[in-house]
């Protein structure tokens, strides 16, 4: 998945110079003898904050283009994951003028509010929690700060009664398990409707209880640990309050993990109740917790029924319900019988709390350019 992730680096910076040649503005005849058009510019001096997930991905949709539109950038790295960022600004430093991009590395209460905050930068792009969006928010309001964000998600997964079940569960693998849960992208809710709940489960169960654990230098892993420490204890004390609040585990003994390393097992939980604390928070680890509905309808209820918006996944062999769920699902993103939904050339971004803006295709381009309105009278 790193090398997944290295690569799929490269071809957005690939996409995004593809691109160059196509920054457009247009003209208008509004009036007789007046000429009106737009043209556009870059802001300037960009700053961007991104997260140790999916640290050479989440760099490249900020830097390719912001620098493609003329724009320099100061590049925040996360704490947690900051040497792949350094070794790709590296690379860029090697084919770049001197301080058009600007690596730093450091704890966001220092580091992110300085960028926020500094008069000579008037635009952000974040990507990160809910949580820290808003306090940058907040910090942007009084410079009136252009922003950009991706932030936290509670991505629900949905199972229809005529879903493809061995489909759904492939896609529910590939939605939850990407970089071990830990994604903004991951499934987080599963809602699987009552006729299939039980085969579905059966199904997911033995999946998940297959996956190798362990070194994610070893090429047999299927499963690395979590990011830290501090996050494999959130994880389970997730789990242990939905197990107090009635669910049962059916996959993941944590007892069996490697005693050296942040591990959290591949963990399946059935019987999860609709309104327990699980299916409210967003995990960001390998835990998927399986909630039974009884029609599309409650599904959809459900599925909305958060301040989140990222991404949705929906499996069913009805195209046109499949059409007309996806429509009424409140997420920037819609996974129809996918389970994997990223490209450089697609606009990524999410509804309500999941951020404001978009990254990726010709909208991610637009994040990072003025448009400025000129009108000639001859």
């Amino acid at each position: 998945q790193s090398r997944g992730e290295a690569a799929l680096a490269a071809e957005v910076f690939r996409y995004v110079a593809g691109l160059a040649r196509e920054l457009k503005g247009h003209s208008m005849y509004l009036q007789p003898e007046t000429l009106d058009y737009t043209r556009r510019e870059p802001y300037g001096v960009v700053g961007a904050i991104i997260p140790w997930n999916a640290p050479l991905v989440l760099a490249a949709l900020k830097v390719a283009p912001a620098l493609m539109t003329g724009n320099t950038m100061v590049l925040k790295a996360s704490e947690e994951a900051p040497l792949a960022v350094l070794a790709m600004s590296k690379i860029c430093a090697d084919h770049l003028p001197a301080g058009v991009l600007n690596t730093i590395t450091g704890y966001g209460a220092e580091c992110g509010a300085a960028i926020a905050e500094h008069p000579m930068i008037p635009k952000i792009s974040f990507t990160g929690s809910t949580f820290v969006g808003k306090k940058l928010l907040h910090q942007a309001a009084d410079r009136v700060l252009r922003t950009s964000m991706e932030l936290g998600g509670n991505d629900p997964f949905i199972v229809c009664e005529d879903a493809d079940v061995a489909a759904a569960v492939d896609g529910a693998m590939l939605a939850k398990m990407r970089n071990g849960g830990q994604a903004c992208t991951a499934a987080n809710r599963f809602y699987v409707h009552e006729k299939i709940y039980d085969e579905f489960a059966a199904a997911m169960t033995a999946r998940m209880a297959a996956l190798v654990v362990g070194d994610g230098l070893d090429d047999k892993t299927q499963c690395g640990p979590v990011v830290s420490h501090k996050q494999k204890n959130e994880i389970a004390g997730m789990v242990d309050g939905a197990l107090a609040q009635g669910a049962k585990r059916v996959a993941g003994d944590p007892s069996a993990m490697p005693a050296k390393g942040a591990f959290y097992p591949p963990t399946v939980l059935v019987d999860v109740p609709k309104d327990s604390d699980i299916a409210r928070n967003e995990i960001f680890g390998p835990v998927a917790p399986l909630i039974k509905v009884s029609s599309d309808e409650e599904a959809l209820r459900l599925a909305n029924a958060s301040e989140f918006g990222l991404i949705g996944y929906i499996y069913t062999k009805d195209l046109a319900k499949g059409l007309r769920l996806s429509a009424r699902l409140e997420t920037g993103m819609v996974g129809l019988n996918r389970g994997l939904v990223s490209d450089p050339a697609a606009p990524f971004g999410g509804m309500k709390e999941s951020g404001l803006g978009r990254e990726g295709g010709f909208e991610g381009i637009d994040e990072f350019l003025e448009t400025q309105y000129v009108a000639v009278e001859w």
